[in-house]
């Protein structure tokens, strides 16, 4: 298991986008030390920020996060990155396959564009988490992203493919959803506003979009499989599948092939 250890809080934002098990694995410590990860005119370097222990190993551990370290597992495709506290602004963005894990909590735009591998925060994620960053055409692309604490607004905007799970999150979650799945506990107003396709679970919501209609209650095979799959991420999620639920069809305003089901408890 290779280790970063942090030595004091960064004096600027780093961009973390090269610093994964992979690009390490074949740099001695004196090379990786060397690694850019400034973002100012300083020309920080990674050895500047951090204590390095590298084994060659596709397990590496960033030991002291920060609200300042952007882009930590960005294009990961391969192994496992796990960090001990805070990560800042685009938290595996692009991912393609492996394990990314924090302890803290996490800024805007969390798993934008992944398209495989997990990706797990155990606190907070800011704003936009698995959404599309500007002028992308797709948020999370196939990944899991899994927030265990509260998400902000628009969780979930242009998601085309994978799940995201999460405790709650604000307005919005879902906006503009192209496909794929989205599970809480709870949401805020307007969950699903202008989807085209895809699945929002919720225990319960804000103010439903008027342009969702209400279709009733159903016992589908589709939500036996949906808590069979959540059953390993999230016992409460897997349950609240399995309950009884309201469907509502929408948004459509869109093309309207979306659906928010919600707790009928």
């Amino acid at each position: 298991m290779s280790t970063l250890t942090l030595r004091q809080e960064p004096p600027e934002r780093l961009d973390f986008l090269n610093v994964n098990p992979l690009s390490l694995s074949g740099l001695s410590e004196a090379d990786a030390a060397k690694l850019p990860v400034g973002t100012s005119r300083r020309g920080l370097t990674l050895g500047d920020c951090y204590t390095i222990s590298l084994d060659g190993s596709e397990s590496l551990v960033i030991e002291g996060g920060s609200s300042r370290l952007d882009r930590v597992g960005a294009s990961l495709d391969g192994g496992s990155i796990r960090v001990v506290g805070d990560v800042g602004q685009r938290l595996g963005a692009g991912m393609r396959n492996g394990s990314l894990t924090v302890t803290g909590s996490a800024g805007p735009f969390a798993g934008s564009g992944a398209t495989g591998g997990t990706i797990t925060v155990e606190g907070d994620a800011g704003d936009h988490a698995g959404g599309a960053v500007y002028a992308a055409k797709a948020g999370l692309d196939g990944a899991t992203l899994i927030i265990r604490g509260t998400a902000g607004d628009h969780l979930g905007d242009r998601m085309r493919r994978g799940l995201i799970l999460v405790g709650s999150a604000g307005a919005h979650a879902g906006a503009r959803m192209i496909a794929g799945t989205i599970a809480a506990v709870s949401l805020g107003d307007h969950p699903g506003f202008g989807m085209r396709r895809g699945t929002i679970l919720a225990g319960a919501t804000g103010t439903v979009t008027p342009s969702f209609v209400e279709t009733g209650t159903h016992d589908l095979v589709f939500l036996r499989l949906l808590a069979r799959s959540l059953r390993p991420l999230s016992p409460a999620h897997a349950d609240l599948a399995a309950g009884a639920l309201k469907r509502y069809s929408g948004d459509l305003a869109t093309l309207g092939k979306g659906e928010l089901w919600v707790s009928a408890a």
